[in-house]
């Protein structure tokens, strides 16, 4: 099971790079057609990318995957009650 789920997660990322590298070539060739100037496509880009990374944050939530926040905070309480329990030793 684990290992499905890895390989899954793989693909969604790989997935996701390939979409932001054609995104980037979609937004390339409309400024060299004239159809979009350079200011634009940095702000079609940002939000495209800013979408992107909010769907990736809501599927991981939705897996209930730990986030480096969550796990800074455990290794932080782990810290705080390892010192707790050598100062009453």
């Amino acid at each position: 099971m684990m290992d499905t789920f890895k390989k899954g997660l793989a693909l969604g990322l790989g997935l996701a790079a390939t979409s932001i590298e054609h995104a980037e070539r979609v937004i390339d060739d409309l400024v060299k057609k004239g159809e979009m100037t350079k200011e634009e496509s940095k702000a079609f880009f940002n939000e495209f990318y800013k979408k992107g990374q909010d769907t990736h944050r809501n599927i991981l939530s939705e897996l209930n995957v730990a986030t480096k926040d969550d796990i800074n905070r455990l290794e932080a309480r782990l810290a705080k009650l390892e010192a707790q329990i050598n100062q009453e030793q």
